[in-house]
């Protein structure tokens, strides 16, 4: 006995839309861009589809909800169209893989990401914007010893100098927060530096008090870092950073750091010139004569 329903052999893209789980504007956009080949039009001047048009549709759909970018899936069905491959599978196939690999990047991004944001709630925000190998070299110290200035210097340092360059500069933050007395000195100093403002002349004597204060500061501040054992710890920096990071053939690229900045990075001469400093030039004058009263004791130390 023959069943009395026989289904339709074209449908209206009403009806398509419906079964595939699409919509009627879904589908004129696929005629748009060259996906969906047009089919032929009714007496009523409506687009009917037949059963491969539904295929097609089915596949589109399925693709698209994989995340598969429509133009391609235009590119998948359109392989080898001169072999009549193309809907077979093997232009499809290759989109596929191309989607998995990039789903297998967006994955393993996702996944830093998350260790990124698990890493500065475990280590506090501003901690946490550092990179592991900066603060391990801080992780012996208590909790909040460090102040906000220090991890905002440690994060400009990062960026110009790169990791090593700002573990080494944390020896100095160790040293201040272990020490109050030395940290009294460092807010005297930086204060009085912090006075130097644009009313004050450059030839003021004032300038060159502070820079011999600061020149004093700064050789103290060496004298507990070098009795403390922490410039030694230093050294082992730069022996872990070559062990983590081996040179490269090329030897760094040519701007002397040797290659330890971060890859991607600018150099530290256009770092530095594009990081903005609200200095006076009276207090710019005071940083050139501590630096002169530096390289006198140098030059005196090689004699």
């Amino acid at each position: 006995m023959h069943s009395s329903f026989l289904p339709p052999r074209q449908v209206k893209i009403g009806d398509a839309a419906a079964f595939v789980g699409s919509t009627p504007r879904a589908i004129r956009h696929y005629h748009e861009i060259g996906l969906l080949p047009e089919p032929e039009r009714g007496g009523d001047d409506r687009r009917r589809y037949g059963y491969e048009d539904m295929i097609r549709l089915l596949w589109i759909r399925r693709m698209a909800d994989a995340g598969i970018a429509l133009d391609d899936i235009r590119d998948a069905f359109t392989t080898d169209t001169a072999s009549a491959t193309a809907d077979s599978g093997e232009g499809i196939a290759g989109i596929l893989e191309r989607v998995e690999e990039t789903l297998a990047e967006q994955e393993a991004e996702l996944r830093r990401q998350r260790t990124a944001v698990q890493r500065m709630r475990t280590e506090g925000s501003r901690m946490g914007l550092l990179s592991d190998f900066v603060t391990e070299r801080l992780k012996s110290l208590p909790e909040g010893s460090l102040r906000q200035d220090d991890l905002d210097t440690l994060l400009v340092t990062e960026r110009i100098f790169g990791p090593l360059g700002a573990a080494v500069q944390a020896t100095r933050f160790i040293a201040l927060a272990t020490r109050p007395a030395l940290r009294a000195d460092s807010d005297r100093v930086d204060a009085a530096e912090e006075a130097l403002d644009d009313g004050v002349a450059v030839d003021d004597p004032r300038v060159a008090q502070v820079a011999a204060e600061r020149h004093a500061f700064e050789n103290a501040l060496h004298a507990v870092i070098e009795e403390s054992g922490l410039d030694e710890a230093d050294e082992a920096l730069f022996d872990a950073w070559d062990i983590l990071h081996p040179p490269t053939d090329g030897g760094g690229d040519g701007d002397g750091d040797d290659g330890r900045r971060e890859a991607g990075s600018m150099s530290a001469f256009e770092a530095i010139g594009k990081m903005p400093y609200d200095f006076s030039p009276a207090r710019l004058r005071c940083m050139e004569l501590a630096q002169e009263l530096s390289a006198r004791d140098w030059g005196n130390e090689r004699r």
